[in-house]
């Protein structure tokens, strides 16, 4: 597996959907490549702190929610009002 399947898999990953064969393959790859470790760990973050935001919409948000983050958020709600 190379960075691109994992990251094309990652979700099927998170999720538990992955065949043994192909979780085996991710699995090694992430126990050789640091850049991918890395990209796991910042996705996890992220989904992490997107639920906690959202466990209530119109309450303020945690201060280690990033400002870029907060933005990105408030423009999807205004596109989809």
């Amino acid at each position: 597996m190379n960075c691109r399947e994992f990251v094309d898999f990652l979700m099927a990953y998170l999720d538990g959907e992955l065949p043994a064969a192909q979780r085996a393959a991710f699995d090694e790859h992430l126990a050789h490549c640091p850049g991918c470790v890395t990209y796991l760990d910042t996705y996890r973050e992220t989904v992490r702190l997107g639920r906690e935001v959202c466990t209530d919409p119109d309450g303020p948000a945690p201060d280690d929610v990033p400002d870029d983050l907060i933005r990105a958020i408030l423009d999807a709600r205004r596109a989809e009002s």
